[in-house]
């Protein structure tokens, strides 16, 4: 596991993503995580690059290389200021995860030995077992171009330190640079490869060796949406920028026009949502999206969608709230937000994907739902999976478009439907199969109707009447019962299993933290625990069925979420209440997501009715303890 560390605007993210593709081509899976603040410029912020000759599904317990470049940005590198000495957060800010006999390379022509007598380094390096290798980076970068290329450095410095052949970077700085800036990086790799080979090795960190079957990609949650709404036929999407869910939306709008399609950048997340919903409602797929106070703005435009009965995608990417919170740090906190956000009783569909080929496979489903029963389709996920990079195999994404339009009429089926006296097409049928009264698109003959936000008639028109209101209701909420009976019976579930059938106890998780929890649950069963774990992404309607039966097995369940109020546990308890004596909840809400061995000690020590160890994870036991 290798982490590099600087400031916002040293390159940080772009030297991790090429380091890990780098990996990649040379046969190993990559899993990435990353950790920036919400500053423009300055800050700490990193990025842990996980790579394994086996398939890697979760950030690991710490890590054992760090990169540390120290923060050419920094606020105030005074040690007595409010935010302490940022210069040096790079480097001291990690110490604490860095395992024990770790490797540390810091920019000794930018950290001064001042600042590493100081913080006691070589002491505390002599304590952990930790192998330092000192490197003037920037004097290297200034050798050949500038300073911001001392992350070309690091990269050469690992590679040399590790064994890794420097020609795999070489390959990819060639494909992505040209002219004079290639030359120059080129030499600064070069010369810090040969200047790391100079030191005489205190360590025995290799990076593994491995090949892969198929031609891989690194793909994050944010490109899986993107990818598969492109290829659910979504032609329009509108929104305004807010982290995390920007990430989805710009590569939206990249795409889109070479698919002949539309992107609006509006003034607020209101007009995002409605507009979203007005080009639904003129017949293009469309989507739109927000993260934490600006979903709380399409609430209004949700609620119509609803009434209305107009199919419209909306992506709600979580992070640290209330208000503005932590903006770029991570959360699963909006669960009952996004579930009950808008007016009167709930009609929508939402799913919350556990990875990255999931948030491929339910964009899709969400656009198929959405259109097929005309209701709202949410996509709930976070600033966890929106920017891990993680490596899937191409041709998992070689599928067939689904670009149709669901339940629309075509003029000829609107010839033969009910109309009224007035030759309104009767859009709201009370009676329709399923919840599901057809609908046309403006401009069809035959087709006219009101959509209107009051209670309507079967044309649209505004009525009172408290028989029909209550058909009216009662057949919108159908469509949640169908959908749930259509989910049940497919093949394929939106529930993922892992871990022996016949498990004692059980771990209980969903979005993100799944293929955490996961490898928690084989560590455990490793160790002779009679554990199993499901990650449940289906949310409304939820899926009784299948998270009965998965309780029922088993004697008692943790379930494991990043929020402070266990809002998951407390949906399956509404649910499901029989089972709340099962239920107890691991929690985390201090901004990171969690290790795999955090889960393990929270299970081990919580299952016999202790607490967890570490202080910033919290124990809550089953209702009625």
């Amino acid at each position: 596991m290798w982490r590099i560390a600087g400031g916002s605007g040293d390159g940080i993210d772009t030297t991790s993503q090429n380091f890990a593709t780098a990996l990649m081509r040379s046969g190993l899976h990559v899993f990435t995580h990353r950790h920036y603040p919400s500053r423009i410029r300055g800050g700490h912020t990193y990025v842990e690059v996980r790579a394994s000759g086996d398939p890697v599904r979760s950030r690991g317990d710490g890590f054992n290389f760090l990169l540390a470049l120290g923060d050419s940005f920094a606020r105030n590198p005074q040690e007595g200021s409010i935010y302490g000495d940022e210069e040096l957060k790079p480097l001291t800010e990690n110490l604490a995860d860095l395992n024990e006999g770790g490797v540390i390379v810091y920019d000794s022509g930018f950290i001064e030995e001042e600042q590493i007598e100081a913080i006691g380094l070589e002491e505390r390096a002599a304590e952990e077992g930790w192998h330092l290798y000192p490197m003037d980076l920037r004097a290297i970068a200034r050798e050949h171009g500038r300073d911001v290329m001392r992350n070309t450095a690091g990269v050469g410095a690992t590679a040399a330190l590790v064994g890794k052949d420097v020609s795999y970077f070489e390959d990819l700085i060639e494909e992505r640079m040209s002219g004079e800036m290639l030359e120059q990086n080129l030499a600064v790799l070069d010369d810090a490869y040969e200047a790391a080979r100079e030191f005489e090795f205190t360590h025995d960190l290799r990076i593994p060796a491995g090949s892969h079957d198929e031609e891989q990609a690194l793909v994050t949650g944010s490109d899986a949406i993107a990818y598969a709404a492109l290829d659910a036929g979504c032609r329009f999407i509108s929104g305004y920028p807010m982290t995390p869910w920007t990430d989805v939306y710009t590569i939206m709008s990249q795409h889109l026009p070479a698919f002949g399609g539309v992107s609006e950048q509006v003034e607020d997340e209101i007009a995002a949502a409605a507009m979203a919903m007005g080009a639904s409602h003129a017949g293009v797929k469309a989507m739109s999206g927000s993260s934490g106070g600006g979903f709380a703005l399409m609430s209004e435009p949700l609620g119509l969608a609803e009434m209305t009965e107009t199919p419209v995608v909306l992506v709600e990417a979580m992070r640290a709230g209330p208000s503005t919170g932590m903006p770029t740090k991570n959360e699963q906190a909006d669960l009952e937000h996004v579930l009950y956000t808008s007016q009167g009783d709930s009609t929508r569909f939402v799913l919350a994907p556990g990875n990255q080929a999931e948030c491929y496979d339910q964009t899709r489903t969400v656009f198929e739902i959405a259109y097929d029963y005309q209701l709202p389709g949410i996509l709930v996920y976070d600033q966890k999976l929106e920017g891990e990079l993680r490596t899937l195999p191409v041709s998992f994404f070689d599928r067939e478009p689904a670009t149709d339009l669901g339940s629309t009429l075509t003029e000829a089926e609107i010839a033969e439907a009910a109309h009224d006296e007035s030759g309104k097409f009767e859009r709201f049928r009370p009676d329709a199969e399923g919840g599901v009264s057809p609908r046309s698109i403006p401009g069809q003959e035959g087709g006219r109707f009101l959509a209107t936000g009051n209670e309507h008639a079967p044309t649209g028109h505004i009525t009172e009447d408290p028989e029909l209101r209550t058909k009216n209701v009662d057949r919108r909420r159908r469509k949640l019962d169908v959908i749930r009976e259509e989910l049940a019976g497919r093949e394929e579930s939106h529930q993922t299993y892992h871990g022996p059938a016949d498990a004692r106890y059980g771990l209980v998780t969903w979005g993100s933290q799944q293929d955490t929890v996961f490898e928690a649950t084989d560590r455990l069963v490793e160790r002779g625990t009679s554990v199993r774990a499901i990650g449940v992404s289906q949310l409304m309607p939820f899926p009784a069925g299948e998270v009965t039966d998965f309780l029922e097995s088993v004697d008692e369940a943790l379930v494991v979420e990043m929020n402070a109020s266990g809002q998951f546990r407390g949906l399956t308890q509404r649910e499901l209440g029989r089972f709340g004596p099962k239920l107890s909840s691991l929690l985390k809400y201090d901004g990171e997501p969690f290790e795999p061995g955090e889960i393990v000690e929270g299970f081990e020590s919580t299952i016999d009715g202790g607490e967890p160890a570490a202080a910033n994870v919290k124990y809550v036991p089953a209702a009625g303890d």
